[in-house]
């Protein structure tokens, strides 16, 4: 096995970093509902999206 561990310890490691994944995919999806769910922070985000338009290049019709 690598690092010198044995098939469990790796067995354990794998499903205690997976854990950790998803724990961190749940928080970031709960920190995007929160802003989305924001009437300010939707505010600005328009006012940021609005301030860059004008630098957006032309697109060829």
């Amino acid at each position: 096995m690598r690092e010198g561990r044995n098939e469990s310890e790796a067995v354990r490691i794998a499903l205690v970093e997976a854990a950790d994944r998803r724990r961190q995919r749940a928080a970031l999806a709960q920190e995007a509902r929160r802003a989305a769910a924001d009437p300010a922070d939707r505010a600005e985000m328009q006012a940021i999206m609005a301030a860059f338009e004008p630098l957006e290049p032309e697109w060829p019709e």
